[in-house]
């Protein structure tokens, strides 16, 4: 089984392009609802987020607001990140939940993320 913050960036990478979910959600998704801030210091740990294809600046906070998570990384950065995106992101970091919020995965594309898949021996 993968470790916790190994689940985090397995899920972070589904998240498509001009969309965005929440810290909460992706805890959710992982059957740990209560780990949101576990999810964010998930992403903090990344030392370069774009070397390891984790898009990180598509989890804000489950207000719809951008909220710095990486020290390394600014809200204006985040910003910038989901507005080349095609992510609408207002003057005060808000994005519109309803317009791009990501519904997250299903049950079997999480377990297929978490369990790593074996072939038994005959």
């Amino acid at each position: 089984m993968k470790n916790f913050y190994e689940q985090v960036y397995a899920v972070v990478r589904r998240i498509p392009p001009g969309k965005v979910t929440s810290y909460g959600r992706v805890a959710s998704m992982l059957g740990r609802p209560t780990a949101a801030r576990a999810v964010g210091y998930a992403l903090n740990a990344l030392k370069d987020q774009v070397d390891h294809g984790v898009p990180w600046q598509r989890v804000i906070n489950g207000q719809g607001r951008i909220s710095i998570v990486n020290r390394e990384h600014t809200v204006n950065e985040q910003a910038a990140l989901l507005r080349a995106e095609g992510v609408a992101v207002s003057e005060n970091l808000q994005v519109d939940l309803s317009q791009y919020l990501w519904e997250g995965l299903h049950f079997v594309e999480i377990d297929d993320l978490i369990e790593p898949t074996s072939t038994p021996d005959y």
